[in-house]
């Protein structure tokens, strides 16, 4: 059983950062690929970046692509999302996933794990 613990988020204008973090419980963390997804209200769930189990191989949306990076610490058994250049329309509740085997996936039934969330809102 792995457990993701979020931190990060927040409010901030547009053109401003905010780093996510996503601290995972467990010997295994180094196995699993990791994914960032979120979600605004009344929308679904979407995809916004991915990373293999070695930080080797990085996927993002093309949303986000160029703003944001995902990178992984699997000495302190930690991903996080690195977003620059915030619009309004990045807000969203942001969670972070794990999945157990293979390659990173843009789906998000394909993760078997999930953070509890934490809320981005850029302001105009």
């Amino acid at each position: 059983q792995v457990q993701l613990v979020q931190s990060g988020g927040g409010l901030v204008q547009a053109g401003g950062s905010l780093r996510l973090s996503c601290a995972a419980s467990g010997r295994t963390f180094s196995r699993y690929a990791m994914g960032w997804f979120r979600q605004a209200p009344g929308k679904e769930r979407e995809f916004v970046a991915a990373i293999s189990w070695n930080g080797g191989r990085t996927y993002y949306a093309d949303s986000v692509k160029g703003r944001f990076t995902i990178s992984r610490d699997n000495a302190k058994n930690t991903v996080y999302l690195q977003m620059n250049s915030l619009k309004p329309e990045d807000t969203a509740n942001y969670y972070c996933a794990g999945k157990m085997a293979g390659e990173p996936a843009l789906a998000a039934p394909e993760y078997d794990y999930w953070g509890q969330g934490t809320q981005v809102t850029v302001s105009s």
